[in-house]
């Protein structure tokens, strides 16, 4: 299955905690967002790890499915490529 996940989190040691669990997971496209292509098992451990480091009070996270067709339809305008500040590269 393919899933975008997005996701608001309020306190910035979660957010920071949320953004490493789905780099074990996926690629990220945003700056909080994810692209992943997962089993429904692994969907499911995604889920509860997520879940334990959250506060639903405070916090928010969406898992949209992506059909094979949405995603042959994605428009980029811009940058098509996100940069992530996490890993490492090279400047030359």
């Amino acid at each position: 299955m393919r899933l975008l996940v997005i996701y608001d989190i309020a306190d910035p040691r979660r957010l920071y905690q949320v953004a490493r669990i789905l780099k074990d997971y996926g690629q990220r496209v945003q700056q909080s967002k994810f692209e992943l292509e997962i089993c429904v098992r692994v969907f499911s451990e995604l889920r509860a790890r997520i879940a334990q480091v959250i506060d639903e009070a405070e916090d928010g996270v969406k898992y949209i499915p992506l059909c094979e067709r949405c995603l042959h339809k994605t428009e980029i305008i811009g940058q098509g490529r996100y940069i992530d500040p996490d890993s490492e590269f090279v400047v030359v």
